[in-house]
């Protein structure tokens, strides 16, 4: 299991990298162009906006696993140990619901949307709205991974090495750690 989840996160990150590249590399040369030639690409603008749309999609499990999203921790914290429990698995179970109605409804608007085009690059919007479904199934995936360290330690993974984020409290960088736990 850990090995899938080691090849499942360094492929989610190199999809993040890949897009954000392109991304770039497509701003840079609009700009670069308009300045220079005064000429600008019809589509830059509209892809760079669909590939931000699918980065954060994408990107969204990452920030899950490193507990990057906002949280409010001052219930669970006035709790006993068994009641932190209890809300973190009620928070898993209302997460997981949501992520499934997340992708059912980005299913459906990909279904509505499959006649329309892109202004510019006349892409079917079928594309563009994947990113939804596809993305809530990455999230539900990484939950799934951290789910256990979540509820049992109230702990997420620290992305860069796959360590618990309490190294970071031992590492003397409070301020960090107080924010991810």
């Amino acid at each position: 299991m850990k090995t899938f989840e080691r090849y499942f996160v360094a492929l989610n990150k190199w999809a993040l990298v890949l897009l954000l590249g392109a991304m770039a590399v497509i701003v840079f040369a609009n700009v670069s162009l308009r300045y220079l030639t005064n000429f600008s690409i019809t589509w830059s603008e509209e892809v760079a906006r669909y590939l931000m749309i699918w980065m954060t999609f994408i990107g969204a499990g990452l920030a899950l696993r490193t507990g990057g999203h906002v949280a409010i921790s001052n219930f669970q914290e006035m709790l006993g140990k068994n009641g932190q429990r209890a809300v973190r698995i009620l928070i898993l179970l209302l997460l997981l619901a949501f992520f499934s109605l997340m992708i059912w409804m980005g299913l459906n608007y990909m279904e509505r949307a499959r006649f329309q085009l892109t202004p510019a690059t006349r892409v079917s919007f079928r594309y563009i709205y994947a990113a939804m479904p596809i993305g809530f199934s990455l999230l539900i995936v990484h939950l799934l991974l951290v789910a256990r360290s979540f509820v049992m330690e109230n702990r997420f993974v620290d992305i860069e090495t796959d360590t618990p984020s309490a190294a970071l409290a031992e590492s003397g960088d409070t301020h960090i750690a107080a924010n991810r736990d």
